[in-house]
């Protein structure tokens, strides 16, 4: 039986759990239809949550193994060599990948375009017999616009057309397409699990989805969309805890926090002109208060809130090394999973962020959030791919803006440190990466 999901709905949410087998997520679609992005977004996900996932992308091997620049011709099904070739690159990605997970991994995204029943059986019977649980995630697309400004905006970088001028690789491209629609047969097996997204979320159909984790893929792919937004992202200005270098604590903002306040309004109005942009804070009054001049919708949310130092709240890093030295040493081994007592660990923090990090993702404005140091690091992990124990020591500076504008395959940061005013005009320098 399948179930329908509106992109604003979504399954209950249980507790993690440990899955009883592995996952490979089996993509399906024709070429230019999203695959590639939805496995991307997918593995960057499921690492931030800290399960060890991987892509294999048969495309990436078949330009290893065969070579990139093939005409549309090696792509007709009636081409015996072109096809066989295709099949021994597929059968080589998916020997890598049951490989990995025998190693260690727990979450295997087989990329292609598994566009025929046979194929598709082919892999759910290898897969099955190693051990592991399969689930379909199948993209379809009606929209002959989406897909002409996937293959423009994406596969035109391909290294399949590089050097190739741009209406000669359009047309083809298309051809290519035209070849895989010919031998096309969509998921519909009502006996397996999949889960079938229509015009870039439009639609989600479920077929057969049980457990905790491919329930919570459902529930993201369903706020999945590829449009471009700016998110800006700050802690609040300095805080009276800041000053006395204390952990934790509500205190209110320094004259120096007021100064930064001041000055993020000024950046916002310079940035966003006369956008009514949203502003999220946490429930504490140091970010309210910073956004409180900005004079924009303003919602507070307590999953923003700062790490939860537990019993070592209001102590000074002297005090907390001092009181309890073997919490300390533990804190510096491995900040990624340490506890405070009482308190919480940077994957509670992921845990506790991850409802609003998908309220960002399903948001097509621009978005402000001002909150806090831990909060933002695991915001800024998940958006620019880090390994999750990195997150815990990412540069997240008072009194600096970071811009992230997501895109298919990741996010452009740029870093704005607001400095001292000079004269009557604010003083921003900003720093641009990828």
């Amino acid at each position: 039986m399948c179930t329908r999901y509106t992109r604003f709905g979504g399954p209950q949410m249980r507790p993690d759990v440990p899955e009883q087998r592995k996952l490979v997520l089996v993509m399906v679609g024709l070429p230019a239809r999203g695959k590639t992005y939805t496995a991307r977004k997918l593995a960057r996900y499921l690492n931030w949550r800290g399960h060890s996932t991987r892509v294999f992308n048969v495309g990436n091997y078949r330009r290893r193994d065969v070579g990139a620049q093939k005409p549309a011709s090696f792509f007709d099904p009636r081409n015996v060599e072109g096809l066989e070739a295709r099949r021994r690159v597929a059968m080589r990605a998916l020997d890598e990948l049951l490989s990995w997970l025998d190693e260690g991994g727990l979450v295997a995204i087989y990329d292609a375009t598994n566009s025929t029943r046979s194929r598709r059986d082919l892999v759910r019977g290898r897969v099955e017999a190693a051990g592991h649980r399969v689930v379909f995630i199948e993209s379809v697309c009606n929209d002959a616009a989406v897909v002409e400004d996937n293959i423009r905006s994406t596969k035109l970088r391909s290294p399949d057309y590089a050097g190739v001028e741009a209406d000669k690789a359009v047309a083809d491209f298309r051809e290519r397409i035209a070849f895989y629609e010919r031998a096309y047969e969509p998921v519909d097996d009502a006996e397996l699990s999949w889960v079938k997204i229509v015009d870039l979320g439009r639609q989600v159909v479920v077929n057969r989805i049980q457990g905790y984790l491919p329930a919570r893929l459902v529930y993201f792919l369903m706020n999945l969309h590829t449009g471009e937004r700016r998110i800006w992202l700050t802690r609040h200005g300095q805080s009276m805890d800041n000053v006395a270098g204390k952990l934790g604590g509500d205190s209110s903002i320094s004259p120096l926090g007021q100064q930064y306040a001041a000055r993020l309004a000024e950046f916002m109005r310079e940035r966003a002109g006369d956008e009514k942009v949203p502003v999220w804070t946490s429930t504490l009054q140091r970010t309210i208060q910073t956004a409180a001049g900005l004079h924009l919708p303003s919602v507070a949310w307590r999953a923003l809130d700062e790490i939860d130092a537990g019993i070592c709240e209001g102590l000074t890093y002297a005090e907390f090394d001092g009181r309890f030295p073997d919490d300390f040493a533990s804190r510096k081994a491995d900040k990624l999973r340490f506890r405070y007592p009482r308190g919480e660990s940077y994957q509670d923090v992921v845990r506790r962020v991850e409802p609003v990090l998908i309220e960002i993702e399903r948001q097509r404005r621009p978005l402000l959030v001002v909150a806090h140091q831990a909060v933002l690091r695991a915001l800024y992990g998940y958006f620019l791919d880090k390994d999750p124990v990195a997150v815990p020591h990412l540069e997240v500076p008072l009194h600096m803006v970071i811009e992230l504008t997501p895109h298919a395959y990741g996010a452009t940061e740029r870093r704005f440190e607001l400095g001292p005013r000079v004269g009557s005009e604010p003083s921003w320098n900003a720093a641009a990466s990828s």
